[in-house]
């Protein structure tokens, strides 16, 4: 028990296990992401690395490899005879929000350039996480709403499932526009290649594009 009462003496070490508690199996980038925009802790992956070393060895985690990928999974059973507090994780109430999503892109620097200079969006966190970085953008009218995560494609899975939707025509994500058909005419000025122009689906319109990243993006307005 010696160990589990050390492991829980730091506070980057209980918020990583808060964050576990939340969404469990995490990879280290995921973790480090996630200890940068809830807590603003932006401690190398390194010493994210040591932290969970600490924790493994007090039994607090556990761990298990998928190709390159390490995925940390939280371990509750230390904790029976000391504390609730990761057992029962609190759900306070209020209603659920998007507060981000994300769309897996194959470079973070020419999406950030496709995203803002093209699209229009703003950055809003620019945080390196190693090889990568913890990278969104938001709409300019609304810096403070949903925030649009370019996420390295890295994992070998990602890779399949985006070639198998740009194969049958699927857009990853929808971004909603005032008016499809200028939206269009703009972007098309721009040298955004559409694999579908505007139409007129029941109450929506809408029209996709390529965003150069290996995504299909829709657009869309209500009449």
């Amino acid at each position: 028990m010696g160990d589990v009462y050390q492991a829980l003496a730091d506070p980057t070490r209980r918020k990583i296990l808060d964050e576990l508690a939340e969404r469990d199996d995490q990879t280290l980038f995921e973790i480090c992401a996630r200890l940068a925009m809830k807590h603003r802790l932006t401690s190398s992956r390194q010493a994210v690395s040591q932290h969970l070393d600490v924790l493994e060895a007090a039994g607090l985690i556990v761990t298990r490899r998928e190709g390159r990928y390490k995925f940390h999974h939280l371990d509750r059973r230390p904790l029976e005879h000391i504390a609730d507090r990761w057992l029962h994780p609190a759900r306070t109430g209020g209603p659920m929000r998007i507060t981000m999503t994300s769309v897996l892109v194959d470079d973070q620097d020419k999406a950030l350039r496709f995203y803002t200079d093209v699209l229009g969006f703003e950055k809003k966190t620019e945080i390196p996480l190693g090889e990568h970085r913890w990278l969104t953008v938001v709409s300019p009218g609304d810096p403070d709403g949903t925030e649009l995560v370019l996420e390295p494609d890295a994992h070998p899975a990602a890779k399949v499932f985006k070639e198998a939707l740009v194969s049958d025509g699927i857009p990853c994500a929808s971004f909603a526009v005032d008016d499809v058909a200028a939206e269009f005419a703009r972007l098309q000025q721009l040298g955004v290649r559409f694999t579908q122009e505007p139409a007129e689906m029941g109450p929506v319109t809408t029209a996709v594009f390529d965003d150069t990243c290996g995504n299909l993006i829709q657009i869309a307005h209500r009449k």
